[in-house]
C-alpha cells in the first residue's frame, strides 16, 4: 500500500503538472470519474485536492470528503471555493498570488488600446482586403485619458503603473488607500465611475462583489467611458452592459471574463465596439508554470511541513 497522501484533482490541468504530482501523491482525476461510484469507494482517503481557481469546490464535495486536509487553487481567485465550509472543517485553502499579476494587468491595458484604437476590426479589415478600396475608420487616443481602477490590490497596482506610462491620471475605488500620493481614492464606485475614462476591474469575485459594476455605475462612466474585465465576470451586471451598450450610453468595452464561461452572450459577440477574450489574461507559458509550481509547492509544503506557502483559510 502506498505511503503517499491521496490527492484529487477535481479539473483537468497540463499533464506535466500530473507527472510532477504523481512523484509526491497518489493522484485521482476526479474529471474522468463517475462521482458518486468514486466517492463510494475514495472518499474516505482523499486528503488534498487540486483545482483550477475558477472552478474551485463546492461545498456538498467538500462534506463528501471527511479526511480532505487541504485544498490548493490554481489561481488567484477563490470566490468558487466555499471558504465558509472550509473554516468549519479547518480545511486549508491557498492560491497562486502575485505570480500572475503581470500578465494579467499586461492583458487589462491590451483590451484599453484594443477598444480604443479598434484593433481587432482594423485587423478584419486588412485581412479581408477592405483597405484596396477604402480607408479604415478613425479611432480614439488612450494616452492621457484617465483610468479608474476598481480593487487596488496587486494587480491593481500593475495596471496603474503601467497606465501611468501612457500619461494617464490614476483614479481609484479599493477599501483601502494605496501608498501613492499621486494617484486619486474615491470612497464612492459612482463619483469613480464620472471621473474617469476607463474603468478597469482587478476585485475579487463573491457575493460581496455580485454585479457591483451596475447599470448606474456604467451609465455614471458615460458614453465616452469604456469598461475593461480582467477580474471575475460575476462583478459585472451583464444585462445592464449589454443595454447600456446598446443604447449608445457606453463607448465600449473590453472582457476577458464572464458570468458564465465558457458561454458569452450573443448580444455581446453582435457588439462591434466590445472585445471579447476566452479568460487569457494569466495564460503565458511563464506565468502559467509559475502558477503550476506554486499549486504543487503549497501541496508538498502541506504535506511535509504542515504549513502552505500562500495561505488564504
Amino acid at each position: 500500500m502506498s505511503s503517499k497522501p491521496e490527492i484529487l484533482v477535481i479539473t483537468e490541468i497540463p499533464q506535466p503538472m500530473i507527472d510532477v504530482l504523481e512523484q509526491h501523491f497518489v493522484v485521482h482525476k476526479y474529471w474522468l470519474q463517475d462521482p458518486q461510484s468514486f466517492l463510494r469507494e475514495h472518499a474516505h482517503s482523499i486528503r488534498g485536492a487540486l483545482t483550477r481557481a475558477a472552478k474551485g469546490i463546492k461545498k456538498d464535495l467538500i462534506e463528501q470528503l471527511p479526511a480532505l486536509e487541504v485544498i490548493s487553487g490554481f489561481g488567484v481567485g477563490v470566490d468558487a471555493t466555499d471558504l465558509d465550509t472550509c473554516r468549519r472543517l479547518n480545511i486549508k485553502v491557498s492560491n497562486t498570488p502575485r505570480v500572475l499579476n503581470e500578465c494579467v494587468a499586461d492583458t487589462g491595458l491590451a483590451l484599453m488600446l484594443a477598444v480604443t484604437r479598434k484593433i481587432c476590426a482594423a485587423d478584419s479589415f486588412a485581412r479581408s482586403g477592405a483597405w484596396e478600396s477604402a480607408q479604415f475608420e478613425g479611432a480614439w487616443k488612450m494616452t492621457g485619458k484617465r483610468c479608474g481602477i476598481v480593487g487596488m490590490g496587486n494587480i491593481g497596482h500593475e495596471v496603474a503603473n503601467r497606465a501611468a506610462a501612457f500619461n494617464m491620471p490614476i483614479h481609484y475605488f479599493s477599501p483601502n488607500e494605496a501608498q501613492n500620493a499621486a494617484w486619486t481614492h474615491h470612497t464612492s464606485l459612482i463619483e469613480l465611475a464620472k471621473a474617469v475614462d476607463f474603468l478597469v476591474l482587478t476585485l475579487p469575485g463573491g457575493a460581496e462583489t455580485h454585479h457591483i459594476i451596475n447599470r448606474e455605475v456604467l451609465e455614471a462612466l458615460g458614453p465616452d467611458g469604456i469598461l475593461v474585465n480582467i477580474a471575475r465576470g460575476t462583478v459585472v451586471d451583464t444585462d445592464a452592459l449589454i443595454a447600456v451598450l446598446q443604447e449608445g450610453k457606453l463607448r465600449g468595452a473590453g472582457l476577458d471574463v464572464f458570468e458564465k464561461e465558457p458561454h458569452i452572450p450573443a448580444a455581446l459577440m453582435e457588439l462591434k465596439n466590445v472585445v471579447l477574450l476566452p479568460h487569457i489574461a494569466s495564460n503565458t507559458a511563464e506565468t502559467r508554470q509559475a502558477m503550476a509550481d506554486l499549486t504543487i509547492d503549497n501541496l508538498v509544503q502541506y504535506f511535509s511541513e504542515g504549513k502552505l506557502i500562500t495561505p488564504v483559510v
